[in-house]
């Protein structure tokens, strides 16, 4: 899917850190964690990572712009098996020793689980390197642009904006509040899938500090009239990180300001998300980047702010992220909690989101059901019937569920058509009446008439879950996937 990504995956170690989706005090709690599961920092020599790199081998490249950028990055293994990944900067980058090894000790001290972690660095002549751990599961960039398998996940996205704010907030409050050319390439992917934000970025890329390498149009505007980069430009970048995220695509953020001034800001929504989120969660994401981009720096949030704003807004919280990323973990197989929009949405009963589905999906599954007719009947009655679906319908858009209940009723209680979605529209009019026991008859109804239609299942489980009977309702959403995947491969 479009051009070949990069490779740039930090380094790491495994570790038993369980992630939260709480604010950054609690990722300070797990800080004792991370700092005993990683050695402190360290300074190497040049022959310890020329063999860890395999002579700093081509092969092992896997910064985004292979052995053509100015400071390349590879993978390597050090003696004791440890994966690691090494920066190399350009010679004449940091003249200084001293200057580099201050800088490097001082972002070593840093220990998060956010973060893809410094773990030393080397300087020998005029060779200068940094070692960190090592992330295995690619970038941001290539999961979000270059997707091969599936798109990435609303709730996935939604992660890593959590995830990248904790960090910033993080580093922010041990005085490294600067980070430098935030970007996609910047995001990687543990053992477990979770995002972290890469090391490297809290050291410049040279001694001046002007190491901003995107295209001048993602750039701070501060940046532009200065060529320094400040606190406040971090968050500039954080936004156009939001923008891709919303938009799976990299927006020049004067063109996505004025489609949101414009009130077209769905425009920039990936139309691969389409039924997977509720329009107020879009909206809520599009406001909070166009806070971050802003164009008087004191105008922006700051990253602790970030992180009250985006920790509401987390969806299916209880999913691994290997899981809702679509990647490889141990033996776990990866469909066990895979679901359809329609099937997570019922599963942590979301009825908005079950409503703006169900409204796409339409009667399209009603297709083949039967409804055999004689001439008689259809002249007689079928116009009354398809009148109170009509008006169900238009109930059911404009949410007066009470109404469209007593339609749908009339069209059902007509009893001259069959229409599983009816029972199902019905099912969801009940949930939103707080009748859960009523909502779990007509979804048993649709599937009596369709007995392998996996929104019939979804539905049962939610009205399971309403009625707190939650063990039932997972049993539920598993048929419901089994049937989804069966249909897919018919």
């Amino acid at each position: 899917m479009g051009a070949r990504c990069s490779k740039l995956s930090l380094c790491f170690w495994p570790s038993n850190i369980k992630s939260n989706l709480n604010d950054s005090s609690d990722i300070e709690n797990g800080n004792k964690n991370e700092k005993d599961s990683l050695p402190g920092f360290s300074e190497f020599t040049l022959d310890q990572l020329k063999a860890a790199t395999s002579g700093f081998s081509s092969e092992n490249v896997v910064s985004e712009h292979g052995e053509k950028a100015p400071n390349v990055v590879y993978k390597g293994t050090l003696d004791d098996g440890r994966w690691i990944a090494v920066k190399r900067f350009n010679r004449s980058a940091w003249p200084d020793s001293r200057q580099f090894l201050e800088e490097a000790r001082a972002v070593g001290l840093l220990r998060n689980e956010r973060l893809a972690n410094l773990i030393g660095c080397c300087c020998e002549g005029d060779e200068r390197l940094l070692v960190a751990e090592f992330m295995p599961n690619e970038t941001l960039s290539k999961h979000l642009f270059h997707w091969e398998t599936q798109p990435m996940k609303w709730a996935m996205r939604l992660r890593v904006a959590l995830y990248l704010a904790q960090a910033l907030d993080y580093c922010s409050s041990k005085g490294q509040a600067l980070y430098h050319d935030l970007n996609a390439y910047r995001v990687l992917f543990d053992q477990d899938g979770n995002p972290r934000l890469s090391c490297f970025g809290l050291m410049k890329n040279s001694k001046d500090g002007k190491s901003y390498s995107t295209n001048l149009a993602f750039t701070p505007p501060e940046y532009l009239r200065t060529g320094r980069v400040i606190p406040e430009s971090l968050v500039y970048s954080f936004g156009t990180l939001l923008l891709d995220l919303l938009s799976g695509k990299h927006i020049p953020p004067s063109h996505a300001l004025d489609l949101i001034r414009g009130r077209n800001f769905l425009m920039l929504i990936d139309s691969c998300l389409e039924g997977h989120f509720s329009n107020d969660d879009g909206t809520e994401l599009v406001r909070l980047a166009s806070r971050c981009l802003q164009y008087e720096p004191r105008e922006r949030p700051n990253a602790k702010s970030l992180v009250t704003a985006l920790i509401p807004l987390q969806k299916e919280t209880e999913v691994p992220s290997y899981v809702l990323l679509g990647i490889p973990h141990g033996n776990a197989p990866l469909n066990q909690t895979l679901l359809s929009p329609l099937g997570e949405a019922c599963s942590r009963l979301d009825l908005t989101a079950i409503h703006e589905i169900l409204e796409k999906l339409g009667y399209k599954d009603d297709e083949g059901v039967a409804n055999d007719l004689s001439f008689q009947m259809w002249t007689n009655q079928i116009q009354e019937t398809l009148n109170s679906k009509k008006h169900g319908d238009a109930a059911f858009r404009a949410k007066d569920f009470v109404t469209a209940i007593d339609s749908y009723t009339e069209f059902i209680d007509g009893g001259t058509m069959i229409s599983p979605t009816v029972f199902a529209r019905r099912c969801l009019c009940y949930l939103m009446n707080d009748m859960a026991q009523e909502a779990l008859g007509d979804a048993m109804q649709a599937l009596v008439i369709n007995p392998e239609w996996p929104t019939a299942f979804y539905l049962q489980a939610a009205a399971l879950k309403s009625l707190g009977m939650d063990n039932d309702a997972q049993e539920t959403l598993k048929d419901g996937t089994s049937f989804e995947v069966k249909k897919s491969k018919s």
